[in-house]
């Protein structure tokens, strides 16, 4: 059948087309296109069907191709195709309506199902509710009766099992008289596992276990075999047992420690039943419970070891000796109690020394702070004010906190630590002298004072390889000073209210003794004030040599400015001055200057020799003068040149320049000097003489060391004329100047 002269298979092809381009998101996928790119001498007619079809283009073609009746029969049987592409696209339409309306209704029709089936899905649930709810109740109900049924099934199985026991002996005899001995021996075997079953079984009571044991004995049986096992089993629960510490999860915590305690309550529950069941097996649990007991503290050292603290400490013997008095009602030959109480004295006395130990670490970690800071010349908090505040804090904050934990341990009301309260009040006494002894001791090792009672502190970690700082020596004398008359004091107070103590007997004098700490300490502070003056006056000693050994002062120039080594003197003495008055106390008494009693004013000012201006061609005249002139201020002022060293700082200052200049003098007598180097020895002297009067305490004595190195220098020279005042004040005043200029541009 042909529509307007198109074939059949035509049509169809139209129509597959249509519904494809009518339902496809995307046309272009079901219609034919030409290649990319095709030019238009390429096309044909047949592109009115594709996406890439061109009406001028497909124009142009027809016209090119075809006359006028070809374009009007072309014309008649596209517009008879665009009629029926019309009336099938209409019944199409019309078609897919009718089913779209179809599909509508059948939605509706199941969501009106569905509404229904929403409420019976309800009822269906209430009633699943109702079931389960009975059934549970039906449980409920039920259960106590089904924990009996099955109660009584194991008691009948059970009482099958004693009947077979009981009847053995029997069915033995009968077995035996009529000679069945295949079957006695099949019996014989049967009843071995019963009687081994219920010795190893923790459900059976403790009788019924021991009278299978007694069977088996009467049986022949290796009972021993089964005590080892069971012995075995008992070694293994100790294996088993973690101890671990306080801070991560240990039997000191409420939900660990109920754990704990039901452990220990099997525990003596098996070596109570052990102890029935196996005749005179006394040693052998008695140690294993020791051993116990012995895990118990072992665990506790390590505790001590990793700085527990006090409230720890307690928990963790209280639940020891909770332990203990547990076993020890189960077996009492063990004397639990005697040995927990000599493991806990051992315990006890390890956790104060810990904590002393932990204190003497505290103070030494201050004083290697400072010294760390000042060999690397770190600036920040390295003050000597600061380290002797901060080390004032450790030693005596850190005694108050420990005084503390050991409050809490003498405090406690608990049976053990009461048995031990006389002998943890000598313990803490003990303590803190062997504390101090120690800290004194660990002083001197710092100071360079080591003896043998240092090899207490190879525990130290903070004893430095290299020689210590000046600064921290004079630190040491001042903490030495502090512990003597405030820490000893506020301990003796705090610990003189103890309970307890005086176990130590009467031959062996108190714990704690107060005056002989402090009499340690007073003579240390004294040494050490010696040794930092030492080690001061060392370091000057050796600028002075530098300085007397490398000029010929037997070739020396003639004088034009005071030398560099009187800045580098006064230097050092600056820096002591500085240090010292960080942290040492100023002197309560007037500074000492010179009196009419000991020499004149004019005389401590004025040089002997400046009267020597006449005489100056004449060296041996001058000399003579100069020798009568020292003879006569000997005579004449008396002075104790070095006094007794006070805890001050300017008894410390001026004890190092005494020391300094005597240096200076023994240095000048090693050597020869010319005019030009005496005059260079006056010029400095005469320099230092009007500067030093602002730091020494003692003036009149210095005044006379420099003149006694003058006199001293001129002994030693070969011609003894000085400077005249006015080249000396000249030269004098422009060292002056220019140290203020200097001064002015550091600033």
């Amino acid at each position: 059948m042909e529509v307007e002269g198109v074939p059949l298979d035509d049509k169809a092809k139209r129509m597959r087309d249509l519904l494809s381009s009518f339902y496809s998101p995307d046309p272009a996928s079901f219609a034919p296109s030409l290649p990319p790119n095709t030019s238009s001498r390429f096309a044909t007619l047949d592109t009115i069907n594709t996406t890439s079809f061109d009406a001028d283009q497909y124009m142009n073609l027809l016209v090119q191709k075809s006359n006028m009746e070809g374009l009007l029969h072309k014309h008649v049987e596209m517009a008879a195709e665009i009629k029926n592409l019309d009336t099938d696209l209409q019944m199409l339409v019309y078609e897919n309506y009718n089913k779209f309306i179809s599909a509508t209704d059948t939605i509706k029709r199941m969501k009106n199902n569905i509404v229904g089936m929403e409420s019976n899905m309800e009822q269906l649930l209430e009633k699943i509710m109702s079931v389960q709810s009975k059934s549970d109740g039906v449980n409920t109900s039920l259960f106590e009766k089904r924990e009996h049924i099955e109660k009584l099934h194991r008691t009948r199985n059970l009482l099958r099992k004693v009947q077979f026991i009981y009847d053995l002996p029997t069915r033995l005899e009968k077995c035996i008289k009529s000679e069945a001995y295949a079957d006695a021996v099949k019996f014989y075997i049967g009843a071995m596992p019963i009687f081994k079953g219920k010795i190893f079984s923790d459900s059976e009571s403790i009788q019924a276990r021991a009278e299978a044991v007694m069977l088996l004995k009467q049986l022949d049986f290796p009972v021993e075999n089964l005590k080892v096992k069971l012995f075995e089993k008992l070694e293994q629960f100790l294996v088993d047992l973690h101890l671990e510490s306080p801070s991560r999860g240990s039997i000191s915590d409420s939900a660990s420690a109920s754990a704990h305690e039901a452990s220990i309550c099997e525990f003596a529950e098996a070596v109570r039943a052990y102890k029935v069941i196996f005749l005179h097996s006394e040693p052998q649990l008695s140690k294993l419970a020791q051993d116990l007991v012995t895990k118990h503290f072992d665990a506790t050292h390590q505790q001590i070891n990793k700085q527990v603290r006090s409230g720890d400490l307690l928990s963790i013997l209280r639940i020891i000796w909770t332990d203990v008095l547990l076993m020890d009602k189960v077996l009492p030959e063990a004397s639990l109690t005697d040995f927990a109480l000599q493991s806990a004295r051992v315990a006890v006395k390890d956790y104060i020394s810990s904590v002393f130990k932990r204190l003497l670490l505290g103070v030494s970690d201050v004083l290697m702070k400072f010294q760390v800071t000042q060999k690397e010349g770190i600036e920040e908090d390295s003050s000597l004010q600061a380290t002797l505040e901060a080390s004032k804090e450790a030693v005596m904050q850190g005694s108050i906190d420990v005084l503390l934990e050991f409050r809490q341990l003498l405090e406690d009301n608990s049976e053990l630590l009461l048995k031990l309260r006389d002998s943890t009040t000598d313990w803490v006494q003990e303590g803190f002298q062997d504390f101090f002894t120690k800290l004194c001791n660990y002083f001197l090792l710092l100071s360079g004072k080591s003896n043998a009672a240092n090899r207490d502190l190879s525990f130290m970690e903070g004893i430095p390889g290299d020689k210590i700082v000046p600064a921290l020596v004079l630190v040491l004398a001042q903490l030495s000073l502090f512990i003597e008359q405030k820490a000893i004091p506020r301990i003796t107070e705090a610990t003189s209210c103890f309970p307890g103590g005086g176990t130590r007997g009467f031959g062996y004098g108190p714990a704690f003794v107060p005056a002989e700490i402090c009499r340690i300490f007073r003579t240390s502070g004294e040494m050490f004030l010696h040794i930092y003056i030492r080690m001061r006056t060392q370091k000057i000693s050796v600028l002075l040599k530098k300085r007397f050994t490398s000029p010929n002062w037997v070739k020396h120039k003639e004088p034009r400015e005071v030398h560099m080594f009187v800045d580098l003197l006064l230097q050092e003495f600056e820096e002591i001055r500085s240090e010292v008055k960080q942290i040492l106390p100023q002197s309560l008494q007037r500074k000492h200057r010179r009196t009419d009693s000991n020499g004149s004013s004019s005389s401590s000012r004025s040089n002997p020799l400046r009267d020597d201006r006449l005489t100056r061609s004449n060296t041996q005249k001058a000399r003579s003068q100069l020798l009568e002139t020292h003879l006569a201020k000997l005579f004449k002022q008396k002075m104790e040149i070095f006094t007794k060293i006070e805890n001050t700082q300017e008894s410390v200052i001026t004890t190092i320049v005494k020391l300094s200049l005597k240096s200076v003098q023994e240095f000048v007598r090693l050597h020869t000097f010319n005019r030009s180097g005496f005059q260079q020895i006056q010029l400095d002297i005469h320099f230092l003489k009007n500067t030093l009067k602002d730091i020494s305490e003692d003036e009149a004595a210095v005044d006379f060391l420099l003149d006694e190195v003058i006199v001293g220098t001129a002994e030693r020279c070969l011609d003894p004329s000085p400077l005249e005042p006015p080249v000396l004040n000249r030269l004098v005043q422009a060292k002056l100047a220019k140290n203020s200029d200097l001064s002015a541009v550091s600033s």
